[in-house]
């Protein structure tokens, strides 16, 4: 029998990994000693809260961080053909969404590997269901660009699509640099236009609020080094 690859969502920050994931959760991880992860430290760390009673010594850890090889990480499901089963972790929330692991994802299809999704908190999802924005149509678009004025035109032209299109905008930014992408989207975006705001989900510090962008010009929330989900609808 194949082993299966299942995709192990992690928290969002410093909480009880059971405080925002089912039980099923903490069972997978409790049978699974070999994980793909991308930073190794943390992956200890969540596996160690989450099955405390796991020895940390008889895990095989495999990275797919920037530096891993791709002709090795192919090979990171042949334990598969064992029957041994793999799981996947994330740096933080669901595996292979805005996340590398999508290529481990793709190669288990590729291989012919069960991929089991777990349920878990995604950052994207729960600040899209707790926008008030059309949650019928909407759109993650990533990282916007570093350079100013080519950010400053990739916003206008998402405000142009979720208007022509009646959908959503999603983006996420690098953490120290929440607040010009804030700045940038009052001063490009028309009054009219609504923006959520929502950092630090699932953590005692959440913070979420929808408004126009002219309600939010005399406003400046400490988004500073905090993990920000930006969305547009226009």
């Amino acid at each position: 029998m194949m082993g299966k690859l299942y995709l192990i969502p992690t928290t969002l920050g410093d909480n009880e990994p059971l405080e925002v994931m089912p039980l099923s959760v903490k069972k997978v991880v409790e049978q699974i000693d070999c994980f793909i992860v991308e930073n190794e430290k943390s992956a200890r760390r969540f596996i160690k809260k989450i099955t405390p009673k796991k020895v940390q010594a008889s895990l095989t850890i495999l990275m797919l961080d920037k530096y891993a090889d791709e002709l090795e990480t192919r090979t990171y499901l042949d334990l598969c053909k064992e029957g041994v089963s793999v799981g996947l972790l994330s740096e933080a929330g669901v595996p292979a969404v805005a996340d590398p692991g999508a290529s481990i994802v793709s190669l288990a299809h590729e291989k012919g590997v069960q991929v089991v999704p777990l349920v878990g908190p995604s950052s994207i999802l729960m600040a899209m269901m707790s926008s008030g924005m059309n949650g019928q149509n909407f759109a993650f678009v990533g990282y916007l660009p570093i350079d100013k004025a080519d950010r400053k035109k990739a916003i206008k032209e998402l405000e142009r699509l979720s208007k022509d299109k009646n959908q959503s905008q999603i983006f996420i930014e690098t953490p120290y640099r929440n607040e010009k992408l804030f700045t940038d989207l009052k001063s490009v975006l028309t009054p009219t236009t609504r923006l959520c705001i929502a950092t630090d989900i699932t953590l005692p510090t959440e913070y979420i609020k929808t408004k126009a962008i002219k309600d939010w010009k005399h406003e400046q929330p400490d988004l500073h080094k905090r993990p920000t989900i930006f969305i547009i609808h226009k």
